[in-house]
């Protein structure tokens, strides 16, 4: 079976990517890193962010609820200390670009051109920051607005994170597309607040974000109806924890799957969701992913 998948200009070996901040830049496990498709690194700004005060994280029975707050080096350092190592890794490395104005993501854009990355993903959609974030990903023509602007900037492929917050991804998508994108994931995490024992706000940041296997029925369903309205590819993310869950993704449409949540409970865990596809492939002998990809739809 011939495994590698094409978005723009990137070639990935395989369809599995590490998800932006539960990898951190994939270079405290390089061994599994190098056997992956790829690795989105953590959200990136163009200052550094010490994040939210903790606690930033709460555990639920479907996953958990995240407060970090794009917790960063900023710019200037990731380039001078950072991509040195990440270019010595033998998967692709997709930087996660977060603005907090328009401009601030072509200026992202702009400095990653020089450096050796492979692809940009624009993230459009963190909703545990108060500006920015989630609230540029609600509105059409904003996520329209950074995409090109960011497309203008960059030779680099160019991947849209969009949000499911009180929006249809569908619409969002459509934008990023008409803007040049040349693929969207979703979704990222939905809105979550957690409560202590005194009915008080238990994370430091207030809200944060859910993640984890409660959100895969969701997510499903938005990859399925983005899937079938754009042409660009989709890459699929939300509770992916099995090579079954990765499956299913491909088989509501999209071209490949970020692995996040998982990474938390076992460093290995995107690496066995990409050996338990292999698996499937080789014992149903499939020649490439299209035999997968949206067969959802063949079959209605």
């Amino acid at each position: 079976m011939n495994p590698k998948v094409i978005l723009g200009q990137t070639a990935f070996v395989n369809p599995v990517l590490a998800a932006s901040g539960t990898f951190e830049f994939g270079l405290k496990f390089k061994s599994v890193a190098n056997r992956l498709g790829g690795v989105v690194t953590k959200a990136i700004t163009l200052q550094p962010r010490v994040g939210n005060p903790p606690p930033r994280i709460w555990e639920f029975a479907g996953g958990v609820i995240n407060s970090v707050g794009l917790e960063n080096p900023g710019l200037e350092k990731f380039c001078n200390d950072v991509v040195p190592l990440t270019s010595k890794l033998l998967c692709r490395v997709v930087v996660n670009i977060a603005g907090f104005t328009v401009d601030e993501y072509g200026e992202l854009a702009a400095r990653l051109e020089s450096e050796s990355i492979d692809a940009l993903e624009v993230n459009v959609s963190c909703p545990n920051v108060k500006e920015g974030g989630a609230l540029f990903g609600q509105q059409p023509s904003v996520v329209e607005a950074i995409t090109a602007l960011v497309r203008r900037r960059t030779t680099r492929t160019v991947i849209v994170k969009l949000t499911a917050n009180f929006v249809d991804p569908v619409e969002t998508a459509k934008a990023a597309e008409a803007a040049g994108a040349d693929a969207v994931t979703l979704i990222n995490t939905l809105f979550g607040l957690a409560l202590d024992g005194n009915g008080r706000p238990f994370l430091g940041g207030r809200n944060g974000g859910v993640s984890g296997p409660a959100l895969k029925p969701f997510a499903l369903y938005c990859v399925d109806r983005v899937a079938a309205a754009v042409k660009i590819p989709v890459i699929g993310c939300g509770g992916i924890m099995s090579a079954t869950d990765a499956l299913d993704f491909l088989s509501a449409g999209a071209r490949m799957v970020q692995v996040g949540t998982a990474n938390l409970v076992n460093p290995e865990a995107a690496l066995n969701v990409w050996n338990g596809m292999k698996e499937h492939a080789r014992r149903n002998r499939w020649s490439n992913w299209d035999t997968v990809v949206g067969r959802i739809r063949r079959q209605d």
